[in-house]
């Protein structure tokens, strides 16, 4: 967004395009809505009238759940949302019993929160019907994104060129603004590598995961007691992490997760097997009341990848990315939809401060500003997925990924074994982007978990501090202070 297409502190600049109308896209959309006279969100499927997964999201199938910074964020975009779900039948977690398993052991709590559990069709319908009541955003459906149209100087981006699915008509839609919000398929590095543009090699991480999903029908008995149960599996041992939860319509999903080329079987026989050989048995326990609704669904990933976009010499204005289509991440951490919202949240900011304070370079302002509040999220994901062989990190230097991969586990089994459920929560929190890691990180918390652990696992950080030639201090100080991203207040605000 240049300055001569973005409107004084009252007016609005005249049309934004989205490409993609999944969860960010719908997000992106209630917040350009303030900024623009129209706002049309151009996807090449055409949306259910009721909640059903659809061609563009083939992920769906799987597990989705908000994590409460990804909430938090939502509500205050869509408020009472959760109410939507509710009304539509999503169970509530209040009450619920969450169990969790890990390596050291496993911790069970009350969820205390009124919180909807859902599929990803119907968390989608619910914020699709809150935009369709937006009266300036209107929805372009079955329609391919072909290209990017610029100015003859191809130094800003003017429109779109899109193909209609149905007749096959190729038309050009203009644009004040072309934000892409397609996901990991996106096709914006071609796009500008077509306009000449050199873009940065994206930070790679070679995965090779994968998720296998079978639903069930659950009695109501056993759907009033569990919310979720999570057995995450040892990486030391390939073992799989399995994941128990229940959406709307009395339907439990049961998931299993590996990374590294250890994919989970899709066969009944085979994938019900594998649930009963989880490290916790509690999953095929229950799995043994259900009637099975479907076969299980697989779904793989070979990578994820983190664009650098602002590091590029030149960027066209009147062009934005984000979501995943900016940075994907490992969906069993449940990141995805949650950085989406932090990036939606960062844009409505940076776009308040353009209106009262207009500056040149908009957009690349905004693309450093994303880049700085997925780092912690990306960063996490390298920590966690790196401690299984067969996943390789191929891109700029990661500071600390064993010294934190170490002490994570550490402190993991610190608060397993010692049912300290503070310290708990603080790890969960931590993982699921609500506070910084350097909550966790720092030289008082490190001190306080090797106080309190074996000799052999001081004498290992004792090693690793000697082998770097730093002390504590000095070696924290290298790692990412992630101050530039952006955190739920901590310790909570009452």
């Amino acid at each position: 967004m240049s300055e001569a297409n973005f409107i004084g502190t009252q007016g609005k600049s005249e049309r934004a395009v989205i490409i993609g109308g999944g969860i960010g896209g719908l997000l992106t959309a209630k917040v350009l809505s303030e900024y623009y006279s129209e706002v049309v969100i151009v996807d090449k499927d055409d949306f259910p009238e009721k909640p059903k997964n659809r061609s563009g999201t083939p992920q769906a199938f799987q597990p989705h759940r908000l994590t409460p910074r990804g909430s938090m964020i939502m509500n205050r975009l869509f408020p009472r949302f959760n109410d939507d779900l509710l009304a539509q039948g999503a169970p509530s977690s209040l009450n619920k019993t969450s169990h969790l398993s890990n390596p050291f052991g496993s911790l069970s709590m009350p969820n205390s929160e009124n919180e909807a559990t859902f599929s990803r069709a119907l968390l989608e319908w619910v914020f699709r019907e809150r935009v369709k009541g937006i009266p300036n955003v209107r929805f372009l459906l079955k329609q391919d994104v072909v290209g990017l149209l610029t100015n003859p100087e191809r130094t800003i981006v003017t429109a779109i060129s899109i193909r209609d699915r149905g007749l096959r008509q190729q038309k050009t839609l203009t644009a004040d603004l072309v934000l892409d919000c397609s996901g990991r398929f996106s096709k914006l590095v071609t796009w500008l590598q077509d306009l000449g543009y050199a873009v940065p090699e994206p930070d790679i991480l070679k995965v090779s995961l994968g998720y296998s999903t079978r639903h069930y029908q659950i009695p109501s008995y056993l759907a009033e007691k569990w919310d979720v149960i999570r057995v995450d599996g040892n990486p030391a041992k390939k073992e799989f992490t399995g994941v128990f939860s229940i959406v709307e319509n009395n339907r439990a999903e049961v998931l299993l997760w590996n990374a590294g080329g250890s994919y989970p079987s899709t066969n009944v026989q085979t994938f019900e097997q594998t649930v009963a050989q989880l490290a916790d048995p509690l999953i095929a326990e229950i799995i043994q009341e259900l009637e099975p609704l479907t076969s299980p669904r697989g779904y793989r990933i070979s990578e994820l990848y983190r664009h650098h976009f602002e590091e590029m010499e030149q960027w066209p204005s009147g062009l934005l990315v984000l979501g995943d289509a900016f940075c994907n991440f490992d969906p069993i951490y449940g990141l995805g939809m949650t950085m989406a919202a932090v990036e939606v949240d960062m844009l409505e900011h940076c776009l308040s401060e353009q209106r009262t304070n207009p500056k040149p370079d908009f957009e690349l302002r905004v693309l450093q500003r994303f880049q700085a509040v997925v780092e912690p999220a990306w960063w996490l994901n390298c920590v966690s997925d790196q401690q299984w062989s067969g996943v390789e990190y191929v891109g700029r230097p990661l500071e600390g990924i064993e010294f934190t991969q170490k002490y994570f586990n550490l402190f993991l089994q610190e608060a397993t074994m010692k049912r300290n459920f503070e310290q708990f929560l603080l790890y969960w929190g931590v993982n699921s982007l609500l506070v910084s890691p350097r909550e966790m990180i720092n030289q008082q918390m490190i001190h306080s978990i090797l106080d309190d652990a074996s000799i052999t696992n001081k004498q290992w950080f004792t090693e690793f501090l000697q082998k770097s030639g730093r002390t504590l201090e000095e070696y924290l100080d290298q790692l990412p202070s992630f101050s530039e991203a952006s955190f739920a207040p901590f310790p909570p605000e009452s």
